[in-house]
């Protein structure tokens, strides 16, 4: 079975660079480069106000979309945990 493509919007490049510390952004790539070989891993979860899921990384909070027809995974929005939702 071949990987998805990950997508990153460019909102969302920048909100990774804003993240604090080094090694949080290097967990946190690492989290978004496994979604290429599961885009539904164990611990995701669907939204309910939007066709988006997100995962959790520590503090971190990657929300993204699951395009299975085009085999990608879009990255839209990274952020903590306690003003990603708005």
């Amino acid at each position: 079975m071949a990987d998805y493509r990950i997508l990153i919007t460019a909102s969302a490049a920048r909100e990774l660079d804003a993240v604090g510390t080094k090694r949080d952004r290097q967990r946190i790539v690492a989290r978004i480069r496994s979604l290429a070989r599961e885009p539904r891993p164990r611990g995701s979860q669907k939204l309910t106000t939007r066709e988006q899921y997100r995962v959790r990384q520590g503090a971190y909070r990657v929300m993204y979309e699951v395009q299975d027809e085009d085999r990608s995974v879009a990255i839209i929005k990274i952020g903590h945990r306690k003003g990603v939702y708005r």
